[in-house]
C-alpha cells in the first residue's frame, strides 16, 4: 500500500490532536464579563459590575443582635462575613450615555476597578460616556472616576449633590463621622480633584431634573447629599439606589438595621423606611449598588418588612 505511510501519519496526528483536545481547561479561569441589559421602551439600561468585595457585616451593621444577623444571613445562604457586589448602571437614551456610579476604581485594590473593562466587554467605550451621575461620594461609588490622577471618563461631566461636595471635600466635617470613616475625606479629595481641575464637576441640589425622564430624589442619611435617580420611560420606573441597602437579607425584613458607614444612622433608617414603602407600593424597578449582580429587581411587602425579587433573566433584555 503506497499510501500506508501517509495513512499512518494522519492517524498519528489525529491521536495527538485527540489527546490534546481531551485536556480540561484551567480551573482558574476568570469570571465572565459582568453586564446585563434591561429595556425601558427605546432606552436601554446596562448593569455593569465593578467587582465584589468582602464585607464583615457582623462588625458593620448596627441595631441588630449577633444571633439575629446570623439567622437572617443564613436564610439567604450567606455568611456574616459576606461578599457583596459593586454595581454601576449605564442609561442609553439613544442620544446620551449616562453612567450611574463609577465603582471603587483603585481604592479597593483588586476587589474593584473592573468597571472600564466590563464596559468595553458590554460594547460601551468609557470615552463615549457623556454624563456620570454619582449617588453619593463614597469610595465604592465615586472612586472610579480617576486612576493615577487621570480621568477615566474623559468626556463626561460628573454630577453629584452639592451637599456631598460641601461635606466630603471639607475636612472640617471630619469630626462629624466615626473615626473609622475619616479616611473618606482623603479618598474623596483624591477621586474628585482631577474632575474639579478639569472643570468637569457640575453639582446640583436635589430634588431636580437631570434630563427629561431622569430626576434626582433626595435620600439623605447615609451621606448628607445621597440621592436616588428616578428614571421614568417606556411605561416603566427604575429607581437607581446607592446605599439604601447594604445587606438585603437583613435590612429588607428589618429596615431599622443601619451600618457604621451612615453619617446619620437615624436619618438613614427613616429614608430607607420611606423609600421601601414607596417602591413596594408603586411596584417600581430597583437598580441597587450592593445587591447580587445585576442588582435589578423589585421590593415586595412581606410580613413586617420586605423581600427582594430579582429580575427574571431575559435573553432579549426585556
Amino acid at each position: 500500500m503506497k499510501h500506508y505511510p501517509l495513512l499512518m501519519a494522519l492517524v498519528g496526528a489525529t491521536m495527538i490532536f485527540s489527546a490534546h483536545a481531551a485536556q480540561p481547561p484551567s480551573t482558574h479561569q476568570a469570571q465572565a464579563p459582568g453586564y446585563y441589559r434591561m429595556a425601558m421602551g427605546d432606552w436601554q439600561i446596562t448593569a455593569v459590575s465593578d467587582g465584589t468585595v468582602a464585607v464583615p457585616f457582623d462588625k458593620l451593621l448596627t441595631h441588630i443582635s449577633p444571633a439575629r444577623l446570623q439567622l437572617q444571613m443564613a436564610k439567604a445562604n450567606l455568611a456574616v462575613h459576606g461578599e457583596t457586589s459593586i454595581n454601576a448602571f449605564v442609561i442609553n437614551t439613544g442620544k446620551q450615555l449616562i453612567l450611574v456610579d463609577t465603582g471603587a476604581g483603585p481604592l479597593f485594590g483588586d476587589a474593584g476597578g473592573h468597571l472600564p473593562d466590563n464596559l468595553r466587554a458590554a460594547g460601551i467605550d468609557p470615552d463615549a460616556i457623556d454624563t456620570v451621575l454619582l449617588t453619593h461620594i463614597h469610595a465604592d461609588h465615586s472612586g472610579g472616576v480617576q486612576r493615577d490622577g487621570k480621568l477615566v471618563f474623559r468626556n463626561a461631566t460628573v454630577r453629584v449633590d452639592q451637599r456631598d461636595v460641601d461635606f466630603w471635600l471639607n475636612p472640617a466635617h471630619m469630626k462629624e463621622v466615626e473615626e473609622s470613616q475619616r479616611h473618606t475625606f482623603a479618598e474623596s479629595e483624591r477621586s474628585l480633584r482631577p474632575v474639579i481641575d478639569a472643570g468637569k464637576l457640575s453639582p446640583f441640589r436635589a430634588p431636580t431634573e437631570i434630563i427629561p425622564g431622569i430626576d434626582a430624589v433626595p435620600a439623605p442619611g447615609h451621606t448628607p447629599g445621597s440621592v436616588i435617580y428616578r428614571v421614568t420611560h417606556g411605561g416603566k420606573t427604575l429607581m437607581l439606589w446607592g446605599d439604601i441597602i447594604h445587606a438585603h437579607p437583613v435590612q429588607l425584613p428589618d429596615p431599622g438595621v443601619a451600618i457604621h458607614f451612615d453619617v446619620n444612622q437615624q436619618q438613614a433608617i427613616a429614608t430607607r423606611q420611606k423609600v421601601l414603602a414607596q417602591v413596594a407600593r408603586e411596584g417600581d424597578w430597583i437598580a441597587a449598588a450592593h445587591i447580587a449582580f445585576p442588582g435589578i429587581g423589585k421590593v415586595i411587602k412581606a410580613d413586617k418588612g420586605y423581600r427582594w425579587v430579582p429580575i427574571n433573566y431575559s435573553a432579549q433584555g426585556n
